[in-house]
């Protein structure tokens, strides 16, 4: 499978390789889904909390006399039967939401989305990206001649470059760019690769991952 390559000036320069085994690999979408979801609550903090009977401001003093009410006995308004009590058993602000992924399976989850990406057309590559002007004017008239070309790319609102490292000059041209985000290698994993609609890869970037 081919992928147009194009220059820094928007000028189609050729196709190249994409690696079969990263890019036509067999698409798991139960795997993808169970990944997209460990990488969301990873993502995710505990800020519930709930202030026990120990906690809840008020009075300390016994409701009414333990006998001779012919009511049930209790202690203080604070216990949790009680409107304005404390929580029995309420959040504490220290719920762990971490899920893992073997390493086989976020390798496996990972060359699936790239497969999705590479099926539907939705790859192209760029060369010496990294010797663009750091200009937004410059980015964005690189987008916008690209988008002439490819039909899918002007429809999408959600566009990954993902480039080998963070580079300055691309970092400065691309990153005030809406609906544009870079991606390093490094930081690839299937949910933000999920959340794009188009990925434009640099030359660099494709070299390493067949690597």
């Amino acid at each position: 499978m081919t992928a147009d390559l194009y220059n820094i000036e928007g000028k189609k320069t050729g196709t190249i390789n994409l690696p079969k085994s990263l890019f036509e690999a067999k698409i798991n979408d139960k795997l993808l889904a169970q990944a997209i979801r460990v990488a969301q609550s990873n993502l995710r903090s505990a800020h519930a909390k709930a202030k026990h009977r120990g906690e809840v401001a008020g009075t300390t003093k016994k409701m009414y006399a333990q006998k001779g009410t012919g009511n049930a006995r209790h202690s203080t308004a604070k216990a949790p039967q009680f409107v304005g009590g404390g929580s029995a058993h309420g959040p504490r602000g220290n719920q762990n939401y971490k899920l893992k992924l073997t390493k086989s399976m976020k390798i496996a989850a990972l060359k699936t989305i790239y497969s999705k990406f590479a099926k539907n057309s939705a790859i192209i590559a760029i060369e010496k990206l990294s010797a663009i002007t750091p200009k937004t004017k410059s980015a964005f008239a690189l987008i916008d001649k690209l988008e002439k070309q490819n039909e899918q790319l002007s429809k999408s609102k959600k566009i990954g470059l993902v480039i080998s490292k963070p580079t300055p000059s691309i970092k400065r041209a691309f990153s005030n760019i809406p609906g544009i985000n870079l991606l390093s290698l490094s930081s690839l994993n299937p949910y933000n690769l999920s959340c794009q609609n188009f990925l434009i890869f640099t030359k660099k970037s494709i070299n390493k991952l067949s690597k």
